[in-house]
Formats: C-alpha cells, sequence, structure tokens
C-alpha cells in the first residue's frame, strides 16, 4: 500500500450554522477541537456531511484555514465536496492547496453522469492540477454513478491518486482493487467500518465520529494490534449509535440534531433543501438513542433534545454556487 498521508480516523466534519444559517464559526472551532482531542487524527472539510452543496467556495476555503488553525500538527485537513463540473473542482482545489489543505477528496461527477472515461478524465485532471494526495469518493447512492473496478485499476496509476473512500459496499470488489493496487481504502459507510478494516482498509471517514471519536480511534487501534475482540466490541456499542445517526433522516441532519441536544453546538440547522427532523423522524432518532449504552466519551443523560430549533430549513444570503 501506499504511505498514509491523512490520518486513519477522519471525521467527515458537519459545518454548524448558526440559526439563520450562517455558519458558525465558533461553534466549528470548538466541533474541531473536541473531535481531534478524543482521537480523529483526520478532518474532512465541506465534504457530504458539511453541506458542501450549499457551502460558498469562500466559506470552503475558511473552512480549511479554521481546520489547519485549530488542528495544527494533530490531524490531516482534507478539503471534501469537488463540484461536477472539473474546471470549478480545479479552480476550488488549488485555492484549497493554497489554503493549507493537506489533501483532497473528489467526489464522482454527480448529476450528469459521464461515461467511466469522463469520470477517469475528470479525476486526472483534477490530480494533475495540484501537488496534494487525492482521495476518490466512490458513493453511486449520491452521484448515481459508481467508479468501477477498471476506472479504479486505471486511476490508481497516477501518482497523485493514493485513496478511495467507498461507500458503494461491495467488498469483494474492495479485496481485488487491494490486491491489484496501492490504493488506500477508507470506510465510508459507518455501519460497515469493522468489516472494512477487516479485509484491509486504512481506516474511515465517518459521519458518526462526529459524535463520538473516541471509540472509533479505540476500534482502529486494536484492529492495528491484531486485537480483533476489542474491535468487535466497540462496533458492537456504536451499533445504536450509527443506526440512529443514519438510518432515519440524513446524515448531517440527523448528526447536527444529536450534537445541538448534547450541547456541543449552538443549533441544529441545516441550509435548504435539507430540513431537520419532523417529529416523527424525531421519535426514532430519540429511540435510538436510548438503546446506545457503553460507548466512550458519550454521556446520552445530558441529551436535551429541541425538536422546535432543529425545524425547517435555513435559506443564506448568498447561494453556494456564487464564486
Amino acid at each position: 500500500m501506499n504511505p498514509n498521508p491523512f490520518g486513519q480516523v477522519l471525521v467527515a466534519l458537519v459545518t454548524p450554522f448558526s440559526a439563520d444559517g450562517e455558519v458558525a464559526w465558533d461553534d466549528v472551532e470548538r466541533l474541531i477541537d473536541d473531535v481531534v482531542t478524543h482521537g480523529a487524527d483526520g478532518i474532512v472539510v465541506s465534504g457530504t456531511t458539511g453541506e458542501t452543496s450549499t457551502l460558498t467556495d469562500p466559506e470552503k476555503i475558511r473552512l480549511v484555514e479554521v481546520a489547519k488553525a485549530v488542528a495544527g500538527d494533530r490531524a490531516k485537513v482534507i478539503q471534501g465536496g469537488g463540484s461536477n463540473e472539473t474546471a470549478h473542482a480545479i479552480d476550488l482545489y488549488r485555492q484549497a492547496e493554497r489554503a493549507g489543505a493537506d489533501g483532497v477528496m473528489i467526489v464522482t461527477p454527480y448529476y450528469n453522469k459521464p461515461t467511466q472515461a469522463g469520470v477517469l478524465t475528470h479525476f486526472r485532471l483534477i490530480a494533475d492540477a495540484t501537488d496534494l494526495p487525492v482521495i476518490l469518493y466512490d458513493i453511486p447512492g449520491r452521484s448515481g454513478i459508481p467508479i468501477r473496478y477498471e476506472t479504479l485499476l486505471r486511476a490508481a496509476k497516477h501518482p497523485n491518486i493514493l485513496a478511495v473512500k467507498d461507500a458503494k459496499g461491495d467488498f469483494a470488489e474492495v479485496s481485488r482493487v487491494l490486491n491489484q493496487t496501492d490504493l488506500l481504502y477508507f470506510s465510508g459507510d459507518d455501519a460497515n467500518v469493522l468489516p472494512h478494516l477487516a479485509i484491509g482498509a486504512a481506516g474511515l471517514i465517518g459521519v458518526t465520529a462526529n459524535i463520538a471519536p473516541k471509540p472509533y480511534r479505540t476500534m482502529v487501534d486494536a484492529v492495528n494490534a491484531g486485537d480483533l475482540r476489542t474491535a468487535m466490541a466497540q462496533h458492537q456499542a456504536l451499533e445504536p449509535l450509527v443506526r440512529a445517526t443514519m438510518t432515519h433522516v440524513p446524515g448531517t441532519v440527523s448528526t447536527k440534531y444529536i450534537l445541538h441536544g448534547l450541547g456541543r453546538i449552538g443549533s441544529p440547522r441545516v441550509r435548504l433543501p435539507l430540513v431537520g427532523p419532523e417529529d416523527a423522524e424525531a421519535a426514532l432518532i430519540e429511540d435510538e438513542l436510548a438503546l446506545v449504552a457503553g460507548v466512550d466519551g458519550l454521556d446520552l443523560s445530558r441529551f436535551r433534545p429541541d425538536r422546535n430549533a432543529a425545524a425547517g430549513g435555513a435559506l443564506p444570503k448568498v447561494h453556494g454556487t456564487t464564486r
């Protein structure tokens, strides 16, 4: 495998907003410091979980700057998101490099559904435009298309393309690519972190890790040490929390709802078209949380959900495509 320049426990960071939908920078700083202090060695800013689709480019670049200032040498900072417009993605990642990012994560072009030749060209041109190490993000459920096995083999020949975030869940293909390339794999599905690690993944890029990074640190360290029993115990303890976070509403929405209920961010607001959980959805999240026990570093006795604060979504003053 390639040397790992990204870390192993990477948090797909939510972007905290104020009630009116503006970025709450004090909350951003506190959240980054919290997850890094409790075991994260990588931060992915302005990815899917960070609501990249509704962030402006200046917000995305400032997130890199703030994350670098807070994390320092404790964690790598990865610029997530990207664009389904190749020229825009190149410009964004060049700005991120100048802002101090340690790496970039390129999502498969979404909505326009290019052929695999187009996908590969998109990846190569972006990787050519920066000296930063690159993670490819394979998430057909959101992009509409997969990165096919043959495309991964060809992309792996690029010197800057070092890793894949896998949200496809095809473990046979992961093993096949690991056998035939030097690519690092990161689990992009919170429910499958341990299975990914068990077949050779380098780490995770997780949503639930916003809420509880410490057990993921323990799990990864245990796998590194060959201690499957400890890793399994963490996996089992996390299962109801992962279900609460990833099942009933988009992960961004539930994560902010839970973090706000724990008093770790000032508002659970998301930007439209995302909206906060409806009462029935919030009740399901709360029912799942009631089953959580023994998650290291997580005290749910202080959880005070506020469904009214989470209701609806914010319409920001400046739309995300402005650049």
